[in-house]
Formats: C-alpha cells, sequence, structure tokens
C-alpha cells in the first residue's frame, strides 16, 4: 500500500473508531506496526490533522473549528443512510466499502445530535435479492469509464454464444436482480447494455473517446423519454378506441 492511500486509510480510521484509539488497536487494523503507525500519525499531524494524544494513551481526530459543522435535516439524514445502506446490500465490494467509509465520514462531522438521528433511522433497506456477483475488477471497469478509454471485452450472450466487441463504457447502471454496462457498441454503431456478470474479460485500448462520453449520455436519455413518450402516447389511443367501442 502506498503511503499516501496508507494515511488516508489511518485518518478514516482514527475518525471513525470511538476515541481515543490506540496504537495497537490502529496497526492490528492496518496490518502494520506500532513504529509505522507513530510516524504516519507525525506525518499526518505535519499536514495539518488535528490529531490528540500520544502513545500509550490514544489518539483522537479534532475536526477543524474553522470549518462549519456539516448540518442536514432529520429526512436528509433518513435519505442518506437509506441511500448507502441501499449500496452496501446492492454494489460490489469496493462500491459497499465505500459507502461504509462515506457514512463514517458524514457521521464524523455532524453535530452529536444529528448523529444519533443517523444512527436510530427509521427508514431501513432489506432486498431479498440481489444482483448477480459480478466475476470482473468493477474497480477497474468504473476507472475505464471515469477515464473514457475504449475497452475490448469478451462476451457470452443470453444464446451462450462468444464475442468479442470494442464499446466505449459509459455508466453502469443498477437493475432489479442485474447489474448492467451502458456502452456504445463500435460494431453496431448503436447503445447496447451488457450484463456485467456476463462480461468475461476485458483489455484496455489507450483509446480515449473523451469528450463524448456526455454528448452520448444524453443521447441515450433523449431516446429513452422519446421512446416513453411514444408508449404514453400508443396506450392512449388505444385506450380511447376501448372506450368508443
Amino acid at each position: 500500500m502506498a503511503k499516501t492511500d496508507r494515511l488516508f486509510r489511518l485518518l478514516h480510521l482514527i475518525r471513525g473508531l470511538h476515541p481515543p484509539v490506540t496504537a495497537a488497536r490502529l496497526a492490528a487494523a492496518m496490518e502494520v506496526s506500532e513504529r509505522t503507525i507513530y510516524r504516519d500519525i507525525d506525518s499526518l499531524r505535519a499536514a495539518g490533522a488535528r490529531i490528540e494524544g500520544e502513545a500509550g494513551l490514544g489518539y483522537t481526530m479534532t475536526e477543524d473549528p474553522a470549518l462549519p459543522p456539516q448540518t442536514f435535516s432529520q429526512i436528509e439524514i433518513e435519505a442518506l443512510t437509506l441511500g448507502l445502506a441501499d449500496v452496501n446490500q446492492r454494489g460490489d465490494r469496493d462500491l459497499a466499502q465505500a459507502a461504509n467509509d462515506a457514512l463514517v465520514k458524514i457521521l464524523a462531522t455532524l453535530p452529536e445530535r444529528q448523529q444519533r438521528q443517523a444512527m436510530h433511522a427509521v427508514n431501513l433497506v432489506h432486498r431479498f435479492s440481489t444482483p448477480l456477483v459480478p466475476t470482473i475488477d468493477m474497480t477497474l471497469l468504473r476507472e475505464a469509464i471515469w477515464a473514457e478509454e475504449a475497452l475490448e471485452i469478451s462476451y457470452r450472450d443470453l444464446k451462450e454464444a462468444q464475442t468479442k466487441r470494442r464499446v466505449l463504457p459509459l455508466a453502469i447502471s443498477y437493475h432489479d436482480r442485474a447489474v448492467m454496462l451502458l456502452a456504445w457498441c463500435c460494431k453496431r454503431q448503436d447503445f447496447r447494455s451488457f450484463h456485467v456478470t456476463r462480461i468475461e474479460g476485458y483489455s484496455q485500448t489507450e483509446q480515449s473517446f473523451r469528450p463524448r462520453r456526455v454528448a452520448l449520455l444524453r443521447e441515450y436519455i433523449a431516446k429513452l423519454e422519446a421512446g416513453d413518450r411514444d408508449k404514453r402516447a400508443t396506450n392512449k389511443k388505444a385506450t380511447g378506441l376501448k372506450l368508443q367501442a
């Protein structure tokens, strides 16, 4: 683990664990020596982090008093906890961990009263079915979308046919029972949705399609909205014919 990543993780642990947090506990969570924890805490302090405490007593993170405290209404807190809990259940491992980490960071910035509201939220989420676990590395797939880089994918369709496609990855779409990759298919010259559990492998091409992603997404959404309008018009017409009959 790079030192920068280790420092961010250490800062997150000190902020999230019940204070004071001993170096031994931090070392066990980070899988490093206590000596490394002491050095990293010195580095964080030198960078401006307000960490109170010392060896043998434990450490406490003091938020910067110059920054205004984060405040949310109670219903906003309910929305945040509900949304992040849903990501925890529906996302892949990295996305679920990110949801947990985000909640810890949010709670750390709230006044004590609002922290209690978040910890005892009245809205809960439980899904009896969750999407199948992807067999590919979703982190690398997300990075390709962020970087707007074309991918070569090996795909097994619903008829079990094996194909290779060059695609422009646009978004990851979470459905009730599936996770889909929305992409522009260079072979078909059209939008396609691929089940991520049926993507058996992919490789980077170093072909950038920046800044086309936003324009392609807008075009896709416009097509969806046009299709919805056509369906509503067809249904309205069919209903009118029934009433006349």
